[in-house]
């Protein structure tokens, strides 16, 4: 069976980016897997570290569970996402483990430094999968098989200037827009806390409308999520769009 991996920042992350793309793959027979970087310790303005951590924890689970999908535990803190020795090991044990042929996550190029971080995390981790002498932690054989990995959209379309970014690929996820609607709520405690800390006004709302603005980019989908594909030297083969082919009845553009 293949399998796809999403890796996000953040508990949510996975569900306002890349989880209509995520669970059409499941449709389509992949084994999907589910794994947020951070715990998500700093979401709140009523619990304390451990009860958020706890919480969001739970959230994440029922989430990738509503999916079908394995879900992955945190690595570190929000706000712990740095590009650094230790988090790359833990990250590269994690993809050997999974043998993924696709990755979705985030753009290199976001509006916060810990959607960038994951990003560059996840695209060397992916990189060294392969590598004997790179050991990972714990360590772990390689995994030398393709990997074609996706950049979702960063955060309201747009890069850190403003500027309106297209994708490449459009998913039509219009079929699974209950089901992204729902994998989201179950991130109960991030409706107050998204209001208050980035106005998102309603976060069910603000995921709907970003994936109408892609649909409306994409002039064929009324929803629609967008990725652009990473280039292939050192992952998977100068043709490879695993994506495109898997979700042909539901795609739009190349990667």
């Amino acid at each position: 069976m293949p399998t796809a991996f999403a890796i996000g920042a953040h508990p949510d992350d996975i569900e306002f980016f890349m989880s209509g793309t995520l669970l059409l793959l499941e449709q389509a027979g992949y084994e999907i897997h589910y794994m947020n970087i951070a715990n998500g310790c700093l979401g709140t303005a009523q619990h304390d570290r451990e009860t958020i951590i706890r919480i969001r924890r739970e959230e994440s689970i029922n989430a990738a569970t509503f999916a079908g999908a394995v879900h992955h535990e945190a690595l570190c803190d929000d706000l712990g996402i740095y590009y650094e020795p230790e988090l790359l090991a833990r990250l590269t044990s994690v993809i050997r483990e999974v043998a993924p042929q696709i990755v979705l996550t985030h753009p290199p190029v976001d509006y916060m430094e810990n959607h960038t971080n994951t990003c560059r995390l996840v695209v060397s981790a992916a990189f060294c999968r392969g590598m004997p002498n790179y050991p990972g932690d714990p360590s772990r054989e390689p995994f030398d098989g393709n990997v074609t990995i996706y950049h979702s959209q960063p955060a309201g379309n747009r890069d850190p200037l403003r500027n309106i970014v297209r994708p490449e690929l459009f998913v039509d996820v219009t079929t699974v827009m209950a089901q992204r609607t729902q994998m989201l709520a179950k991130h109960v405690s991030q409706k107050a806390w998204l209001d208050e800390s980035q106005g998102m006004d309603s976060y069910l709302v603000a995921m709907q409308e970003m994936a109408r603005e892609v649909g409306g980019m994409s002039g064929s989908y009324e929803f629609a999520e967008g990725w652009r594909r990473h280039l292939h030297f050192g992952f998977c083969g100068p043709e490879d769009d695993p994506l495109h082919d898997a979700l042909s009845d539901h795609v739009t553009g190349e990667g």
